[in-house]
């Protein structure tokens, strides 16, 4: 049976690259656009949050070629030209204007860029392709010295093709955000793909820009605080943690069974929740007891996007629009209520705070935006949760050689407080998650069961650990004992060489030593 939690662990990887050749990818065909010309952005799309390129990558195996015989990167520039014509948009460059608005600008010989690159590495060296690798990097194309979150005067859109001895090959994307959110790209892709595919352009639904309809109000009407946005001083300890200590990136498969006892623990009667406020909630708590934040009255805030699409009437957002159509919604709650709260009250947080995002409130936003225009990303006391397990990543990935073994992110270090919430993969359709977050060396990530809280919690002597783990088998959702009162060894990890931790069966029972047990209780005995 598999585990309900399990840690799935990456090798540090050095991958060597030789790059092949470099070119442009050109509009096939004649677009509405001339030297020039500019497109206008919405404030949604030029949030300081967006101005940053979404690298991904995409593993095919050896067994996913066809005999085509011209060369995969061929097949992909082609294919892209096509889709260029109705999404012209993304063979543009970026620029800012007044007050640092951005917006689209055309000028002769820019496009897409596609990089065609070769590895004597074959996958099998890559380690797990179910879960992301930040030595994956060097297969995602970057230019010599380039500037950290630079997006002015770059490609768009950048595809670097690598092919591995074995046979198999990588597809690694940078797209920038200011163009497309999530289901955006998602449409974006599904349209290259099935051009690759069928040898003929094919878009459906028909791409729309329409930025103009998110244009502020004039004079601009904030109704909200906007939290979200607000600038905090970071007084606890969580800039130590995480930006001082060079966190590193772990990644836990999260099966259905486990979101499902998760979710009914935090069910109240006076809201329906959702898997993800559930399990949003779990992750927030268990990530502020893993950092052990201090103090313990300091305010932290839980961000994530929410979808607006649904929510727009006055008017509505075409099928076919790619843009950016969502808004942060912002949880706030101090540590101590974190700790030492319950699952329900955090979740009814998530819940609101997603429940919050309104028509009027994507208004405010951009309104806010326009007034405000932020300059740098907050993370003062916050994790930011970003959820991709509804989008059609594999789905819509597949070129003609099959869907692709991964297909998702890279390396979430460079934005620590960043967590993402993935499909299981191609190979896992049974609707695991897969949780992607940033945690100091120093924690101590325990081997997942479902009866200890946390995905990770803070490094401790065995005693503390002893503690931590009381606290924890308390909280833990629906998973004090077994059916049937047999007992059930925790071993704090694979190898721990440690004091073992037994649970107290449901009903009644002993331990190996003899004493009986009563009450909820955990207690060590000697390897």
């Amino acid at each position: 049976m598999a585990p309900l939690v399990q840690e799935v662990h990456f090798p540090q990887l050095h991958i060597p690259i030789m790059i092949d050749r470099k070119f442009p990818v050109l509009p096939a065909g004649s677009i509405p656009a001339s030297a020039g010309d500019s497109l206008y952005l919405s404030n949604l799309d030029d949030m300081i949050g967006a101005r940053v390129f979404t690298p991904t990558v995409y593993f095919y195996g050896s067994n996913s070629l066809t005999s085509e015989s011209r060369s995969l990167a061929d097949v992909l520039h082609d294919a892209l030209a096509a889709v260029l014509v109705p999404y012209y948009p993304l063979s543009g460059r970026m620029r800012e204007t007044e007050n640092g608005k951005l917006e689209i600008f055309f000028g002769a010989g820019q496009g897409a860029l596609m990089v065609e690159a070769h590895s004597e590495m074959v996958l099998a060296d890559l380690g797990d392709l179910t879960v992301p690798n930040p030595g994956w990097e060097p297969l995602v194309y970057r230019f010599p010295n380039e500037e950290p979150y630079k997006i002015l005067d770059m490609p768009l859109l950048i595809a670097q093709v690598t092919m591995f001895s074995c046979g198999g090959f990588s597809l690694g994307l940078r797209l920038c955000h200011c163009i497309c959110d999530g289901l955006g790209a998602m449409q974006l892709l599904r349209a290259w793909a099935t051009t690759a595919k069928s040898g003929t352009l094919v878009i459906d639904p028909e791409p729309c820009w329409d930025r103009e309809i998110f244009r502020p109000q004039y004079p601009p009407v904030v109704k909200f605080p906007h939290t979200e946005f607000s600038r905090i001083d970071d007084g606890s300890s969580l800039t130590k943690s995480l930006w001082i200590a060079k966190p590193v990136q772990r990644c836990y498969k999260i099966s259905p069974e486990f979101q499902a006892r998760v979710k009914t623990q935090a069910k109240d009667e006076a809201f329906p929740c959702t898997t993800f406020d559930a399990m949003a909630a779990h992750i927030w708590r268990s990530w502020v007891k893993a950092l052990d934040v201090k103090p313990r009255d300091y305010q932290l805030r839980l961000t994530f996007s929410v979808n607006a699409r649904q929510k727009l009437k006055n008017p509505p957002l075409k099928s076919g629009f790619y843009g950016n159509a969502v808004c942060v919604a912002c949880a706030v709650s101090s540590v101590s209520e974190l700790i030492d709260g319950s699952l329900s009250s955090t979740t009814s947080l998530v819940h609101e705070a997603r429940l919050s995002v309104s028509e009027e409130y994507l208004r405010s936003t951009i309104d806010y935006v326009e007034v405000h225009r932020p300059t740098r990303l907050e993370f003062g006391g916050k994790l930011t949760i970003t959820q991709w397990t509804r989008f059609s990543i594999y789905e819509s990935a597949d070129f003609g050689w099959g869907r692709p073994i991964y297909a998702g992110p890279i390396d979430l270090t460079p934005t620590p407080q960043v967590c993402i919430l993935l499909p299981g993969g191609e190979s896992d359709p049974s609707g695991t998650m897969v949780v992607c977050i940033c945690l100091p060396k120093s924690a101590n990530i325990v081997e997942a069961r479902p009866e200890l809280t946390g995905l990770g919690r803070r490094q401790a002597t065995p005693d503390a650990d002893l503690q931590a783990n009381l606290q924890a088998i308390r909280e833990r959702p629906g998973m004090l004992g077994t059916e049937g009162g047999e007992r059930e060894a925790l071993p704090i990890s694979p190898a721990s060489s440690g004091p073992e931790i037994w649970r107290r069966p449901r009903l009644g029972g002993m331990l190996r030593d003899g004493r009986k047990l009563s009450t909820p209780e955990v207690v060590t005995t000697k390897p």
